[in-house]
């Protein structure tokens, strides 16, 4: 059953959308945030007023006499301040004697018999404003102030108004829909710009990468971005176009380069056994044309081996056996037998090992390989001063360095990037050896099999040193 791939969408697209609904919950939240502040705020100014006008209220009431006057001029005065409220409902202000019964209503009201009084719960209060549920179900807020006269309570003055009506906040709506309006397009339009701008190098990169997928390698950006993330994305992306290419290059170079050091050997063996087939060299020149022809086959024997191995551990299809070895003792054994067998031994051989034994855990079969390939190399970059160096030393992160150290002229600064490429040679030794350029790119997949690594360390003009990582493992 074909699995069903998920639609994708641009990244300006992707982000927007995020953002806007991002940008459209913030907006909600703040103006319902804004609503609620403006409502406590306009509940909090109105009660002030109220209890103003409450106590106003109460000191025009009172004469000099101590006689509680209530006319035509104090419902004036009320009226005049209860312009200052603004509100959409009129509250009711009573006057009651000190019992709480209603002597005086403003607006004046129709009052029921038995509900002229005002309830003992408010009348005994000690808050000044009061909070209370009527029975149909609406609350109300209450401010009472006393009608006092030397020291002697003469009455109360009430006033009653809704919570919903103190809370409206009609004038200020439209301001806050203008700001909340405002807010949203012009996150909109930073949003976009900004989704636009960081999209746009990315969508060239990845069209960069279309390109380069389909083999094209010539590509061209020219993206200056200030930030710093998009810029190294840029930047990273042209150096790894530009490695890519160079190594599509090395690539078909160093493919004719193998076919040709496979192609060298074959015809070689084929002329010289032709010319002893043919009769063409007889006696003892025929034997030294099969004995050419034998280290010619030895050669290519060696070329397939090392191709089948070089194979092998890419594919994954390799064994490493490690065990605590004494890399000590094991290096002097490795460094004696490669020196013993090598034909010319016209170059000095130096293993500097510490006093301490150090021991690691490696495959003794696989590290001599690539100590001999290492050797190998150091000796045909030999000059003048024909000496090797084998040191083992244990570095500052606790792990074991072997380092193969030769004094030839060194690797050149732009051949240094593709030493440990499959197949490459350098241009010097292409003319002194033959063969596959496995052998660098081989040791270091050996090394990091077990847990190491192969790195060159450092080439001048005074040579130049390889160094080998390993795990150190402490003696048990």
């Amino acid at each position: 059953m074909l699995m069903r791939s998920k639609k994708r969408t641009t990244l300006l697209r992707y982000w927007t959308t995020r953002y806007v609904l991002t940008l459209f919950v913030g907006l909600i939240f703040l103006g319902v945030f804004s609503m609620w502040w403006m409502q406590q705020t306009a509940l909090e100014y109105r009660l002030n007023l109220l209890k103003y006008l409450a106590d106003e209220t109460a000191d025009r009431a009172i004469k000099d006499n101590g006689n509680v006057v209530i006319g035509p001029i104090l419902s004036g005065i009320i009226n005049e301040r209860e312009k200052i409220l603004h509100l959409n409902k009129e509250p009711i202000i009573y006057i009651t004697d000190p019992d709480g019964q209603i002597i005086f209503t403003n607006p004046q009201i129709y009052i029921k018999e038995g509900e002229d009084q005002i309830q003992k719960s408010i009348l005994q209060s000690k808050n000044s404003i009061q909070k209370v549920k009527l029975n149909d179900g609406n609350k109300v807020f209450v401010v009472k102030s006393p009608i006092d006269y030397s020291e002697k309570r003469y009455g109360w003055v009430f006033i009653i108004q809704d919570e919903s009506s103190l809370k409206e906040v009609d004038q200020d709506h439209g301001i806050l829909a203008i700001m909340l309006i405002g807010l949203g397009i012009l996150g909109l339009a930073v949003i976009y710009v900004l989704s636009r701008r960081i999209s746009r190098p990315i969508q060239k990169v990845a069209k960069a990468a279309a390109q380069i997928r389909e083999g094209n390698y010539d590509i061209d950006l020219h993206e200056d971005a200030r930030e710093e993330e998009i810029y190294e994305l840029v930047q990273s992306f042209k150096q790894m176009t530009n490695r890519l290419t160079q190594l599509e290059k090395l690539r078909a170079q160093l493919f004719a380069g193998v076919t040709h050091d496979l192609k060298t050997p074959v015809t070689s063996i084929s002329g010289l056994v032709q010319a002893v087939k043919d009769d063409v060299v007889t006696g003892e020149e025929s034997k030294e044309f099969l004995d050419i022809s034998l280290k010619e086959i030895k050669r290519l024997q060696r070329m397939i081996e090392d191709l089948l191995d070089f194979n092998a551990i890419s594919s994954g299809a390799f064994t490493i056996k490690v065990k605590q070895e004494n890399l000590n003792e094991l290096i002097k054994e490795i460094a004696y037998q490669w020196k013993v067998t090598q034909e010319d031994q016209n170059f000095e051989l130096n293993v500097k090992v510490p006093e301490k034994f150090l021991f690691g855990m490696v495959d003794s079969l696989r590290l001599q390989e690539i100590l001999i390939n290492l050797l190998n190399n150091a000796k045909q970059a030999l000059a003048e001063d024909r000496r090797i160096e084998i040191s083992l030393y244990k570095s500052d992160n606790n792990r074991i360095n072997i380092d193969v150290k030769d004094h030839g002229k060194g690797i050149s600064p732009e051949e240094k990037d593709y030493i440990f490429e499959p197949f490459y040679r350098g241009e010097k030794k292409k003319l002194k050896v033959r063969g596959l350029g496995l052998g660098l790119p081989f040791s270091r997949m050996l090394a990091k099999a077990q847990r190491g690594d192969l790195v060159l360390k450092e080439s001048s003009d005074a040579g130049t040193t390889f160094s080998l990582s390993l795990v150190h493992q402490p003696e048990v």
